[in-house]
């Protein structure tokens, strides 16, 4: 079942979820050291990230991201152990909702009608557990 699609957003609270967007945000920002580079690797406008950012600040009483001043060599941004544990979390429960769904949904992938030019090569597959990856 290799075109298996699972998407999730996680609502703790009015207005404070945590989804896909929001994670791979993080998990660009740890990687590049900045918001607007982060934000730029995934395709994201800066406002747009940004907003991620605040809305993520106002959900958790624990800091998810550390910002450091401007100087010489400019500014940036970290991920902190806060926010690190939310990437894991998030990532593990995406990895355990994969497996389960290709687990309950096998009977009915077999059902699903042959599109002409979407063999397995080109379905593209969401979930990819990356923390087992790193």
């Amino acid at each position: 079942m290799t075109g298996l699609v699972v998407r999730f957003r996680i609502d703790f609270a009015r207005h404070s979820s945590l989804g896909p967007g929001k994670i791979l945000l993080l998990e660009a920002i740890r990687d590049s050291g900045s918001l607007s580079r982060g934000a730029r690797s995934i395709g994201m406008s800066y406002r747009r990230a940004w907003l991620l950012v605040e809305s993520l600040k106002e959900s958790f009483r624990e800091p998810v991201i550390r910002a450091s001043r401007g100087g010489k060599e400019g500014g940036g941004m970290s991920v902190t152990s806060f926010g690190d544990t939310l990437i894991r979390s998030y990532r593990g429960l995406e990895g355990d909702f994969a497996a389960l769904a290709e687990r309950r949904l096998r009977p009915i992938s077999a059902a699903l009608a042959q599109r002409s030019g979407s063999g397995a090569a080109s379905v593209r597959r969401a979930i990819r557990p990356r923390a087992a990856a790193r």
